[in-house]
This record gives C-alpha cells, sequence and structure tokens, in this order.
C-alpha cells in the first residue's frame, strides 16, 4: 500500500523558512515522480513544483521560483521542500502527492496536474504571519 506523509508545516514570520518533508512508503521515488501542491483558506489547491522519477529534473511554479527548492534523497525514499523568504501569501495547507510525467526531447518531465496526481498525503499546514 502506498503512503505519502508530510510534515516540516509550522508558524513563521514574514521573511523566514521552512523544510517540508514528504515521506513515501510503497512505492520508489525511482520511478514516481513526486510534487507539492498548497491551498490557501477560501481558494482552489494549486501546484507548486515537482521532481521527475528518472532524471530529477524540476519544475516549479512561478509565484515560488527563485524562493523554493524541490529536492529528494531517494534511499530515504524522501522528497523535501525548501521554502525561504516566505510570505503571508505563502499560508495554506501543503501537500505532496504522485504527479504525471511525460516524455519530453529532455528525457521525463513531470507536471503539477492535481486531476492525474495520485496517493494524496494529508497536508501539513505553514502559516506565515508577524
Amino acid at each position: 500500500q502506498v503512503y505519502l506523509v508530510e510534515s516540516g508545516g509550522g508558524l513563521v514570520p514574514p521573511g523566514g523558512s521552512l523544510r517540508l518533508s514528504c515521506q513515501a512508503s510503497g512505492l520508489s521515488l525511482d520511478y514516481y515522480a513526486i510534487g507539492w501542491f498548497r491551498q490557501a483558506p477560501g481558494k482552489e489547491r494549486e501546484g507548486i513544483s515537482c521532481i521527475s522519477s528518472s532524471s530529477g529534473s524540476t519544475y516549479y511554479a512561478d509565484f515560488v521560483k527563485g524562493r523554493f527548492t524541490i529536492s529528494r534523497d531517494v534511499a530515504k525514499s524522501t522528497v523535501y521542500l525548501q521554502m525561504d523568504n516566505l510570505e503571508p501569501e505563502d499560508t495554506g495547507v501543503y501537500y505532496c502527492a504522485a504527479v504525471p510525467e511525460r516524455l519530453t526531447g529532455s528525457g521525463y518531465e513531470c507536471y503539477v496536474n492535481q486531476r492525474d496526481s495520485d496517493y494524496w498525503g494529508q497536508g501539513t499546514q505553514v502559516t506565515v504571519s508577524s
């Protein structure tokens, strides 16, 4: 059975940092791309970032580029989301999920499509406030 479990959320002031973890069990990061999503209060869930399976290539939504960094430790079956220079608008529940990939000229690349994503975690709350 496949489980994804998020951790690392909390309360931080604007400009602060957090590192979220997504611990996977029942699947290998060599074969599954993992993505991060978030849902702010009163808003729809949106895709943030993902990391591909075989190549480890990454994708970032424009609103987190330069502030968030996704990485993984395949041996630990864990994907991380380092979040720096956090803003109040980053407040929300953060989820990880197995996301789809497509074959391009550069190899397999992931994309954060919610409809085609699976094995959602329970989420971890991130609150950015002074």
